[in-house]
């Protein structure tokens, strides 16, 4: 009797709603890999939120069947989750990706204070086998070394996924993507693509990282003091880049921020970064050098509050502090929702008097993501039975899925999945499924819990109209004994309202509660009613308003 047909189920967890915390799930039978497994930092509507993770429920409750997880890159938004993850899981998984990418997650880990699982180096060509899941590693070009593609084969099909890339011929490291091997998957068969969307809207080509080189050595060679570089601190590339051009040019480069230390150390000691350790010293040092043999290389490219370039340009920082006579290069193109954040930074950098250059001024920046021609080029090589737009926002996927149809794919072969949605692909035919439970996990200092919308509410109240306290002491015979006010984060003056709050309070206690039953969590609604009314009438702000009773 022939054995039964196993369907692959593809569950993408995260990645599909925006930006970041990218991860997908496959699962086989009794076997189930983890693509990626990323975070996305908070928007402005998630206050005192510290990291947005997807709900890896799914991947709990199937936690028996997990035979690794694996990693197309060593960015936050493909790594950041993983201790989060590990530490729920409570068993060793192996993880496997580029040395790069495994010593970023070993410091992760490390910090995080996880017990390292067992990590595995593959690199391009090679291939495993998890289970049902035969897994080829290609190389693919990106803004980080180690990026890989997989090409992965079941018995129900096989899938190609690109994790973040483009089509960079001339990359620093000389290591290009594997055309090769490419061209080889397709003349198997590819049933699924799932493509890199980040950059579907834009047309042409990405342009090569090396563009960016000589752009970056005249803004440093002719700089006439100090040279500031804000970057993300895992675009090694980039730092490689800038390293070249301060060495050149007779400049010594300081590092300095906490993630730009661990991730250019890890490079330096697995061989990605090559500098002299003669020309880099350590930031208390910088007053022995003259200003204008100094590069410093910093974070802060986000607009990030406690990043080292904000406390630069605000005069925090332990050692260093931004001033008219340097230069400054934010080397990175702001995330979705962080562009007020930004140029809130280039604001405080300008009033110093120093120069700022960013993307919009001169050619420091590139993408790492393939444009529309780029796209194109992929879907003309491997030619896919079916497509799925992944890595991005709804508008980025749908402007990919046009890019596909123009490409002679059907449309009821375009896949346009959110997170949560389950794909089933089964003798090479793929259809929906049953979507599975997601959603985002918030980490919230030490707390890490689904979202509260009282908790956000509250927050953002708060930050909007401050908070009006008020302590009442009543007597068992409905007589106001004592009140205390007071109120934080408020524009009004406390005093010009005292009176009449004083007098809603009392009305509600000495009148309308002796009609009525009332206990102390009543007075405390009353109160709370009675405060929210007047202040409404009389500032036209709604404070939230923390009533507290005590009988007597």
């Amino acid at each position: 009797m022939p054995k039964k047909t196993k369907a692959l189920k593809i569950i993408p967890l995260g990645g599909l709603d925006g930006i970041g915390k990218n991860m997908t799930a496959f699962e086989c039978g009794d076997d189930l890999i983890v693509i990626d497994c990323g975070l996305m930092f908070p928007d402005d509507n998630q206050p005192g939120i510290d990291l947005v993770l997807p709900d890896y429920t799914y991947i709990l409750e199937h936690a028996d069947k997990l035979r690794g997880i694996l990693i197309t890159h060593g960015h936050e938004d493909h790594i950041g989750a993983i201790p989060y993850l590990l530490a729920d899981l409570h068993r060793k998984v192996p993880i496997y990706s580029s040395k790069l990418s495994l010593g970023f997650i070993n410091a992760k880990l490390a910090e995080h204070k996880v017990v390292s699982p067992k990590l595995c180096e593959v690199k391009n060509g090679d291939r495993i086998q998890l289970g049902s899941f035969e897994v080829n590693f290609f190389s693919i070009t990106h803004s980080i070394p180690g990026a890989l593609g997989m090409y992965v084969k079941t018995s129900a099909g096989s899938f190609l996924h690109t994790g973040d890339f483009k089509f960079d011929q001339t990359p620093i490291d000389g290591v290009t993507t594997n055309f090769n091997a490419i061209c080889r998957f397709a003349e198997e068969g590819i049933d699924v693509l799932l493509a890199d969307s980040t950059n579907a809207t834009r047309p042409g080509f990405t342009p090569s990282e090396s563009s960016v080189g000589p752009s970056l050595r005249h803004i440093i060679k002719n700089a006439k003091g100090r040279v500031f570089v804000a970057s993300f601190s895992s675009h090694i590339h980039r730092i490689q880049q800038v390293c070249d051009a301060a060495v050149s040019v007779g400049r010594k480069v300081v590092v300095t921020g906490r993630s730009m230390i661990t991730n250019t150390r890890i490079a330096r000691d697995l061989g990605y970064l090559k500098i002299s350790p003669n020309n880099i010293i350590d930031a208390f040092d910088l007053d022995t050098l003259p200003d204008d043999k100094i590069v410093v290389m910093c974070t802060g490219s986000q607009g990030e509050p406690m990043s080292a370039l904000a406390r630069m340009a605000t005069g925090d920082h332990k050692s260093l502090t931004i001033t008219a006579s340097d230069t400054v290069i934010i080397s990175a193109t702001p995330v979705p929702g962080n562009e007020k954040s930004v140029q809130g930074v280039i604001n405080l950098l300008s009033k110093t008097g120093c120069d700022v250059y960013d993307r919009s001024k001169t050619l420091v920046h590139v993408s790492g993501h393939a444009s529309q021609e780029e796209l194109k080029l992929l879907l003309a090589m491997t030619h896919p039975r079916y497509f799925v737009p992944v890595h991005g926002e709804a508008v980025h996927q749908r402007e990919h899925a046009k890019l596909a149809q123009k490409m002679g794919i059907k449309p009821d072969h375009i896949f346009i999945a959110d997170n949560g949605d389950e794909l089933i692909l089964k003798n090479h035919k793929l259809s929906w499924g049953d979507p599975v439970n997601s959603g985002v996990i918030y980490v919230d200092g030490l707390s890490v819990t689904d979202a509260n919308p009282v908790v956000f509410r509250d927050r953002q109240k708060l930050s909007r109209d401050g908070i009006f306290f008020c302590v009442a002491t009543v007597t068992n015979q409905h007589k106001l004994a004592d009140v205390e006010l007071s109120c934080r984060g408020v524009s009004f003056n406390l005093d010009d309202i005292s009176q009449e709050a004083l007098n809603s309070i009392k009305n509600y206690v000495e009148v309308k509660a002796q009609h009525e039953n009332v206990t102390i969590e009543s007075y405390q609604q009353g109160i709370r009613r009675a405060l929210s009314q007047l202040l409404w009438s009389q500032t036209r702000t709604r404070p939230m308003i923390i009533p507290v009773v005590m009988e007597v």
